[in-house]
Parts: C-alpha cells; sequence; structure tokens
C-alpha cells in the first residue's frame, strides 16, 4: 500500500491555527457621493446648479487627528465586510439600503499607523437631504460635504484615502456612461435635459449635442426610458426648468446588454 506525504497543513492540529498572525483591523471605507442642487438667480427658468459631492468626516483623535477622512469602521467578527459597509452607511447618514457597491481591498504596508489594516471600500449613493444635516460622530469632530476637486486637491486627507476617493470617482464617472446610475440623483419623473445635466455634472467631459435624439431613438438604449403617464395613461410634462412643458420620463427595470462593437 503506498502510503500518502501529508503536508504541513494536513497535519497541523486545529489549535496550529493561532501561529497565523491575522490583521489588527478590517475595517469598511465608505465614498459616500451625493449630487447636491441650488437654483439659479435667473428671470428666466433654467436647470439648477448641480455639484458632485462627497462626504468626509474630520478625526478627533489619534491617528491622523484633525485630518479628514472617509466614514467607516471596523468589521466585527459576528458580521461580513459588506454587512459592516451597511451598518456603517445607516449610521453615517440613516440610509438603510440605498445603492452600495464594493470599490476593492487597500492592504498596502504601513497605510495605517495602527498596524496591519485591511480595508474594503465602498461607494454609496446618496441623497442630498440625507446628508445636509449629519451631524459627527463620537470619533469626528466635524462633518463636511465637499466638491471632488476640493476633496482631491485642497484637504489634507487621512490614511491613503485621496487613492480610494479618486478610485471612486472613476468607477462612477464609468457607470454614468454604461449603466443607468443617473436614477439615484434624479426623481421618479424627470426630464431628458435633467438627465443629461446629472451625467454631465459627474463627467464634465461628456458632450453630446444630440442626446435627445440618441436615447430615445437609438436601438441599444430602446427601453431604458418610458414616457412617464397618469393613472388615464396621459403623458405628464413639466415647465419647471423651461418655458414650455417638457415631457416626463422615468427609467424602467430594463438592464441592456450593451457592446463596445455595437
Amino acid at each position: 500500500m503506498v502510503m500518502m506525504e501529508m503536508t504541513d497543513h494536513e497535519q497541523a492540529p486545529l489549535d496550529s491555527a493561532k501561529k497565523y498572525r491575522t490583521p489588527d483591523g478590517v475595517p469598511a471605507d465608505i465614498v459616500m457621493f451625493t449630487l447636491t442642487k441650488r437654483e439659479r438667480k435667473t428671470f428666466t427658468k433654467t436647470l439648477p446648479i448641480r455639484e458632485l459631492k462627497v462626504m468626509l468626516i474630520r478625526r478627533r483623535s489619534w491617528p491622523c487627528a484633525g485630518m479628514w477622512a472617509l466614514p467607516g469602521g471596523f468589521c466585527l467578527e459576528s458580521e461580513s465586510i459588506y454587512d459592516a459597509a451597511k451598518r456603517e452607511l445607516k449610521e453615517e447618514t440613516g440610509v438603510d439600503g440605498g445603492h452600495l457597491e464594493y470599490l476593492g481591498v487597500y492592504s498596502a504596508p504601513g497605510r495605517d499607523p495602527r498596524g496591519w489594516i485591511i480595508s474594503h471600500a465602498f461607494y454609496a449613493l446618496v441623497e442630498e437631504w440625507m446628508l445636509e444635516h449629519r451631524q459627527a460622530a463620537d470619533d469626528a469632530e466635524e462633518v463636511g460635504l465637499f466638491t471632488v476637486t476640493e476633496a482631491l486637491e485642497e484637504l489634507e486627507l487621512a490614511f491613503d484615502h485621496r487613492d480610494i476617493i479618486m478610485d471612486a470617482y472613476r468607477k462612477i464617472q464609468q457607470q454614468m456612461l454604461q449603466t443607468t446610475i443617473a436614477r439615484q440623483f434624479l426623481p421618479v419623473h424627470f426630464t431628458l435635459s435633467e438627465l443629461y445635466q446629472v451625467i454631465q455634472t459627474v463627467v464634465p467631459e461628456f458632450k453630446e449635442p444630440n442626446f435627445i435624439r440618441k436615447i430615445t431613438s437609438t436601438r441599444s438604449r430602446q427601453g431604458i426610458l418610458e414616457e412617464a403617464r397618469d393613472e388615464n395613461g396621459k403623458p405628464l410634462s413639466s415647465n419647471q426648468y423651461s418655458q414650455r412643458p417638457a415631457q416626463l420620463y422615468r427609467f424602467t427595470d430594463h438592464v441592456p446588454l450593451l457592446s463596445i462593437y455595437t
């Protein structure tokens, strides 16, 4: 009978797991984006000014005391990292559910002076009113909303949070052009001009002079939007931001299969 040699791992008793070092902490950090809106001071009706902003907290204590950082917290042994992110999102913004997606893991040696800290980053799209009046938690001095430019170029950020914010910003820009993520920043019923403005606010270089024609007639995009109608089937319109009534639209649940080859 041939005896197979067992590896060290197979021979090791269960309690030998103690010899493997575990991280000193595994936090869930969340990049919380919102789109602020303020009305223009003009005599004619026009779209409001929209700005993409990110929520940050000013840290109260060591490490990085006084610096701005992403909200988040350490994962508990009794929860998954995704559950930790959902918990932190609810605690920081009051949002239960919402649009929360995984971004990536950040594990560069020395990224946190507290020790071997491996962070899992998420990004969330949150409605403006939910972030406007947030109170600082016990471990924070202040809560603030900043434009992405301010956060990346003007603030002193803790840890490697500048890298995380940049990665999250690139991610939502990509999704804004490839998915219906714009719906997170719009009311249920909206005009196509509002949709275009939301896309361009997140992706400033986006330019499409034939946007309305393409979004309503391009074959690969058919089914994403539909005209909003009342209970009697009558089309709904709005002149809130235009002199003439504009047709209102709504997103459907259709997810198109798009290809770079079509």
